[in-house]
């Protein structure tokens, strides 16, 4: 029988990682990451993860990052944990003076967004070049910790005029009754919200983007966060309850666990 490893396990271009290798995210750690649950060596939307990667790279090295390679280094750091379920990051970077991206994956334990309904702060505060998931952001770092110590479960992301854009570390949606809104805002678009999106499309409910704003919450019957660790309901934006809608989460479960499942 394999023994586990001790988490985090991390490899780099499908090698246990040395400590060089960890100089490179501590020291020159401009890149981007995608982040997925994996259940049975299976992930919902990977199809979607390595599209973000290679994406990503491009705009950020200018050059592609194979799909087929990081399903293989997936595998391959799977393997070297020695477990079949697993919270896992795919990391890209280009050390100084490199003209080959590095490709760190990490894994960890399994991870489920647990918990009951959350409650969010709004911040003033939107990232640059929100579209690409990149590690190290301390704006979004401070404000969640910020409202952690204010008493709440989550920052929400605002812009000039309460304009409703992302959660620090989640993308949120309303129901108001007949759709699921998530705001038209930039933001980054989450692989469970794309799933989200694309599973309700085939719905009698389906979701639309809208512009949303702070002053405008009362419109709205239910809130919800989405990650890539699952679903959970709002119960309150600063001094804005929501109820939990059970048949509106129950839905929005069902739909990603509906979304098919490819293998690493």
């Amino acid at each position: 029988m394999t023994t586990p490893a001790a988490f985090p396990y991390a490899e780099f271009d499908g090698r246990p990682a040395t400590a060089d290798d960890l100089r490179i995210p501590a020291f020159a750690g401009y890149g981007h990451f995608t982040a997925m649950q994996v259940r049975d060596r299976s992930v919902r939307g990977l199809a979607l993860h390595l599209g973000r990667l290679d994406s990503a790279n491009r705009e950020l090295f200018a050059t592609p990052l194979a799909g087929g390679r990081v399903r293989d280094l997936i595998g391959h750091a799977l393997d070297g944990a020695g477990i079949r379920d697993a919270s896992v990051r795919v990391h890209g970077f280009m050390p100084p003076g490199s003209q080959e991206t590095v490709t760190m994956v990490t894994v960890r334990e399994p991870a489920r967004m647990g918990g009951g309904p959350r409650g969010l702060m709004s911040v003033p505060y939107a990232r640059s070049v929100p579209h690409v998931k990149r590690p190290g952001e301390f704006g979004q770092t401070y404000y969640r910790e910020l409202a952690g110590r204010s008493g709440f479960d989550e920052a929400l992301l605002t812009m000039p005029g309460g304009v409703v854009t992302e959660g620090s570390v989640t993308n949120i949606g309303f129901w108001d009754g007949t759709s699921v809104v998530w705001p038209d805002a930039p933001a980054l678009t989450g692989i469970t919200m794309a799933l989200l999106e694309s599973g309700l499309a085939g719905t009698d409910r389906p979701s639309v983007r809208r512009a949303v704003t702070l002053d405008g919450l009362g419109a709205y019957r239910a809130a919800f966060l989405t990650n890539s660790q699952g679903i959970a309901p709002v119960r309150r934006i600063d001094g804005t309850s929501f109820d939990v809608d059970e048949e509106l989460m129950k839905r929005l479960g069902q739909v990603l666990e509906d979304a098919p499942r490819e293998t690493v």
